[in-house]
């Protein structure tokens, strides 16, 4: 139990020191191993069959020899023939070891001689040395050495019985073991271990030089795949990694990694779009906050004025000054105060400027009072005022109403009506400028919404065209069908266009926000709340077409909205 704990130790150091090594040293190792575990069964296997083979023909003659003729040369030399042996094989030794004797060498090797050459004698085969493996395995050849020097010989043992020639009837028994030289095989089977040893070393060291190439080669995506997260986790969301054959693991895998950074891009981009988004909104909504307060502050002083001049002028009471048509004006205030002005209009006026209720606020002599016409007009400008408020009032309702995109009406509204009846309206607004409109060929410009909100629209678009534009100024209007108002939608478009001094690109960027005017002075008597064309965007996007503004200073300006066709007027055939 106590060696568990190291075990683990050394186990996971090994396992985490390869973690350590890199990938291409891994493979290049590996691939290396593997191939020299094959060279190594390979030549194995090879040098086995072909010492196998070469042994076994070697066997096979000795064999032969061991159990024919081997005998008979030793019942010979036994017997105590002269010539013995008579006809030896070269390169074969016998020897005879009778039963509890010593051993006898009755064949001296030679070796092979060539025509007109002595025979030379070979080291014999120390089989003294294998003598008990051989008596005890007859009919088994084993490799022994030589008595000297390298040579090494196949030797076989068969047991033998040879009549006594000293004794008649008895009987000579012991064991003939006949050897040949084999040391040919065995060079043969060094020099084929050599040249392997050789060639599988230059295959290896080949594979060695190649396997790096390729491994390199083929890591390379991956290497391509690191720079581009290092650049990317350094902020560059536009890098991708390089196309590669989506047919590969590589390409499937840099075209999987290609789509999650665009998808990741995306992300980014669509997060910093929206706080974009939420700073111009909060930015928007200060501003917006800012211009309804102002421009709803302004008829609110302007009432709160007049009340307060009422309530300082002691409102109508019975006495002289309260009288009707007959009653005499009342004297001027000293100091300047709001009777002082003949028109109490212009008092107000300046109490919209300068709040009547402020310290320091010349008050009015309170023995003064308020004549029938002073409070007619003192009625009828807090009427224009609260008219005013309360219009800017369904103003802002409107739109916030299209902000939450509560549905409109929707039924077929004729265009064309609605635009001829909004040309006449101005023609008697303004009879002194020339108002022409103009009628496209098409089908009926029937669209599905809401009426009196699309009469709106034309009103609001001819009201800016009109309020902006020096008198005189001639208005354009024209209607048209146009099949490519959309991805193949047939829409209507109305263009209302003036001749005026039009607009810059700044200016034409801002026109379609809330309480924005191109004249910052903010002169109420020229210009509105600054809501009209604010206006004009939320209703046309309600409707699902679209507005868009063609100015540059000094050529006028083109307001062109685009709305879909109702399918009746798809189906109708077209006019001419």
């Amino acid at each position: 139990m106590a060696l568990r704990p190291g075990l683990e130790r050394r186990w996971r150091a090994v396992t985490q020191g390869a973690e350590r090594v890199p990938l291409r040293i891994k493979l290049i190792t590996a691939a290396l191993a593997l191939v020299a575990i094959a060279l190594v069964a390979i030549s194995v296997a090879g040098i086995s069959f072909l010492r196998t083979y070469l042994l076994g023909q070697q066997d096979a003659v000795l064999r032969a020899v061991g159990q024919t003729w081997a005998p008979r040369q030793v019942q010979v030399c036994v017997n105590g023939y002269p010539g013995c042996p008579a006809d030896a094989p070269p390169e074969t030794a016998v020897d005879w070891v009778p039963a509890g004797g010593t051993l006898h060498h009755v064949l001296v090797p030679v070796r092979g001689f060539v025509l007109g050459s002595q025979p030379q004698r070979l080291p014999g085969p120390a089989v003294q040395r294998a003598l008990q493996w051989l008596t005890a395995h007859p009919g088994q050849a084993t490799t022994v050495p030589a008595q000297s020097g390298d040579h090494r010989w196949r030797a076989i043992a068969y047991p033998a019985t040879f009549p006594n020639p000293e004794a008649p009837g008895a009987e000579i028994i012991g064991v003939v073991i006949t050897s040949i030289d084999v040391t040919s095989v065995y060079d043969t089977v060094d020099r084929l271990v050599r040249i392997d040893l050789i060639v599988s070393g230059i295959v290896l060291a080949a594979l060695a030089v190649i396997g790096i190439a390729i491994v390199r080669s083929s890591l390379r995506p991956l290497t391509d795949i690191e720079r581009t997260a290092r650049q990317i986790a350094s902020g560059d969301l536009s890098q991708r990694v390089p196309e590669r054959d989506p047919r590969t693991e590589v390409g499937r895998l840099g075209r999987a990694l290609n789509m999650m950074l665009a998808q990741i891009e995306m992300a980014f981009q669509a997060r910093a779009q929206s706080e974009a988004a939420a700073r111009r909104s909060e930015e928007r909504m200060r501003r917006f906050v800012a211009d309804a307060s102002h421009e709803l502050r302004t008829p609110v002083t302007v009432i709160r004025g007049y009340a307060e001049y009422y309530r300082q002028r002691g409102g109508l009471e019975n006495g002289p000054g309260a009288g009707g048509s007959g009653a005499a004006p009342a004297p001027p205030a000293a100091n300047g105060g709001p009777a002082a002005n003949a028109d109490p209009a212009a008092n107000a006026d300046a109490a919209a400027n300068a709040d009547p209720a402020a310290p320091g606020a010349a008050a009015p002599a309170p023995a003064e009072r308020l004549t029938r016409p002073d409070m007619d007009r003192i009625m009828e400008r807090v009427e224009k005022e609260s008219a005013r408020m309360g219009g800017m009032v369904e103003d802002l309702l409107l739109l916030a109403r299209l902000d939450q995109q509560r549905p409109l009406e929707s039924h077929p509204v004729d265009m064309l009506t609605l635009t001829a009846d909004a040309v006449q309206d101005a023609r008697m607004i303004a009879p002194g400028r020339k108002i022409d409109l103009t009628v496209g060929s098409g089908t009926a410009f029937l669209v599905l919404g809401d009426a009196a909100r699309l009469r709106q629209v034309i009103s609001n678009l001819m009201s800016n065209a009109l309020t902006h534009t020096p008198e005189g100024t001639p208005v354009e209007v024209r209607i048209h069908a146009d099949g490519q108002g959309g991805p193949q939608v047939p829409s209507v478009i109305l263009e209302v266009a003036d001749h005026g001094p039009g607009l810059t690109k700044e200016q034409a960027d801002r026109v379609f926000e809330r309480f924005y005017r191109a004249d910052q002075a903010r002169d109420r008597r020229t210009g509105g709340s600054g809501l009209g064309l604010a206006i004009v965007a939320a209703l046309v996007s309600a409707h699902g077409g679209t507005v868009a503004l063609d100015t540059a200073p000094g050529r006028g300006a083109t307001f062109r909205i685009t709305l879909p066709l109702a399918p009746e007027a798809q189906a109708q055939e077209p006019r001419t």
